[in-house]
């Protein structure tokens, strides 16, 4: 039985070839700079990683717009160092702001790299909360008509005579004032007893 001869990703061979010229651009572009020996091939590294650690956030279902904002960063460096070097900028006479872009691109790629791979992860769903989602819901119990309320029962406490006497003696008032026989509210409002008491009073009065 032979085996088939592996097959070759073109997709994979052209990401090898468009990173290393990439990677060739961005460290004759920070050699240029200025930045010269090992720091020179560490600017290409630094921005590879940052699009990877981007990609990486935009793949596992985060924050796409941190994710996003940081791919395009490191995106407009690399396609920046390829179009620099094509021949537009004096490689021996960089400006001073590209400069001091270059000499600033460690800071910015620490912040960037550092915030979306210690991003907080968006919480996954308990089995518990999955399946509460799914379960339907418990039919309501019926509302049961509220209850009226019952009648407060006459008060049976004794009347002190004294009390019976005063208000007496209100009630005569009121009808020679008013010439009609006092009604309970206003023989309450006169001595200043609860309801129940003033109904018993008012009882004892007819």
């Amino acid at each position: 039985m032979t085996r088939s001869a592996p097959r070759v990703d073109a997709v994979l061979v052209q990401a090898v070839i468009a990173g290393a010229l990439s990677f060739a651009h961005l460290h004759d572009l920070a050699a240029a700079a200025g930045q010269n020996g090992w720091k020179a091939w560490a600017y290409p590294i630094s921005v590879d990683l940052l699009l990877v650690a981007a990609w990486r956030r935009l793949r596992s279902g985060g924050s796409k717009t941190a994710a996003w904002c940081w791919f395009l960063v490191a995106l407009t460096a690399s396609l920046g160092a390829n179009v620099a070097t094509a021949g537009l900028l004096d490689l021996g006479a960089v400006p001073a702001w590209l400069r001091i872009l270059v000499a600033g691109w460690p800071a910015v790629a620490f912040l960037g790299g550092t915030l979306l791979v210690h991003a907080s992860p968006k919480p996954e769903e308990t089995p518990a909360q999955e399946e509460g989602n799914t379960a339907p819901a418990a039919p309501s119990a019926p509302e049961l008509p509220d209850a009226e309320p019952e009648p407060a029962p006459a008060s049976t406490a004794p009347v002190p005579p004294a009390l019976v006497a005063l208000a007496r003696k209100v009630a005569d008032e009121h009808r020679a004032r008013t010439g009609t026989g006092i009604d309970t509210s206003t023989l309450r409002a006169r001595l200043g007893v609860p309801l129940p008491l003033a109904e018993a009073i008012a009882a004892q009065l007819t």
